[in-house]
């Protein structure tokens, strides 16, 4: 069994893929010829939408990143935006997409505002011939996210969507064990992710919010880019919880998913399961911080692989480590 301390950090991938999204950003400018971005080792300038609890992972690994100069914010809560500008030094700050878009210039958008907002923003801003980096979903439905594809396609510029998990080195690890198939024949997967749920804001219970585009789906892509996409799949969905007190809107009824399970078949006798849900106790808290259990795991006829996460002890940061165990 591999050592959990000779593999990759969560924190080590979180610095590598942001990094990494403004390099090729930056890079596609350069490969466009637009803006006058053909001069090699230029920052990209980039503006962030959405200045909530998401930023305060993104905005430390940006502000440090060789590859982007951040020259905006911009929120709904104008407050949120100014208290961010302070803390990391960005002069300007924005109430809406609008007047971010006729203010500070600006080349390189990232999208983290509520999964409700991402289609909209996302649109307007490859209409102003923005780059686009967006937090999931890109949209709403399939059509709609064919649809921004196609617009960025349109206007000559790049768009990304998270999450990003395929890029991750734990899914490398991963991906490299069942190509050398050390779990011999591949058999069933089993993916979990969930909390007690958010309080800080409705959207997650609100119409397109719910457990599973927000935690199912980072799973969902981890195996089907491990697997194979699905052949097949059905599900059952349900509401645990009618009636949540969240921090923006005091006690809502709860119209979305917070229970999720998903069955996908990836041909060749291969079946997966995800579940995830906003209803699950866990001692850790939201984080996961110190979990030790595989949220993650792969079994075959040779051998089983699993992905934990657990405490840093040099660090209060969650790590994600993997690891096998042949038969």
């Amino acid at each position: 069994m591999n050592k959990p301390s000779d593999l990759p950090s969560r924190r080590d991938f979180t610095r590598s893929t942001l990094f990494a999204g403004a390099a090729l950003a930056s890079g596609a400018l350069r490969s466009l010829g637009a803006n006058g971005a053909e001069r090699s080792g230029r920052r990209i300038r980039t503006g962030i939408i959405g200045c909530g609890s998401v930023s305060n992972a993104y905005l430390p690994v940006l502000t440090r990143s060789p590859f982007v100069e951040v020259v905006s914010l911009c929120d709904i809560r104008p407050e949120r935006a100014r208290r961010q500008g302070e803390r990391f030094r960005i002069a300007h700050t924005y109430p809406d997409i609008e007047a971010m878009l006729a203010g500070e210039p600006f080349e390189f958008l990232v999208d983290l505002t509520d999964m409700q907002a991402h289609e909209k923003i996302n649109r307007r801003a490859l209409e102003a011939g923005k780059h686009v980096w967006s937090e999931k979903p890109i949209a709403n439905s399939l059509a709609a996210g064919q649809g921004v594809l196609r617009l960025a396609q349109r206007k000559g510029v790049r768009l990304w969507g998270a999450p990003i998990t395929v890029e991750s080195p734990q899914f490398a690890f991963m991906a490299k064990a069942l190509a050398e198939a050390k779990l011999g024949r591949v058999a069933a997967a089993h993916a979990d992710y969930g909390h007690e749920g958010p309080t800080w804001s409705a959207f997650f219970y609100e119409k397109l919010g719910g457990s599973m585009p927000d935690l199912g789906v980072y799973n969902l892509t981890t195996l089907t880019g491990l697997l194979g996409p699905a052949k097949s799949v059905a599900a059952m969905v349900a509401i645990v919880t009618p009636e949540r007190t969240v921090e923006d809107k005091g006690r809502i009824q709860v119209t979305e998913e917070d229970n999720a399970m998903i069955l996908m078949n990836h041909g060749g006798g291969v079946i997966s399961h995800v579940q995830s849900g906003f209803n699950y106790f866990n001692p850790h808290g939201h984080d996961g911080a110190g979990e030790r259990r595989h949220t993650i795991s792969i079994v075959g006829s040779g051998g089983y692989m699993g992905l934990a996460a657990r405490a840093s002890p040099e660090r209060d940061r969650m790590d994600r480590r993997a690891s096998f165990v042949r038969g």
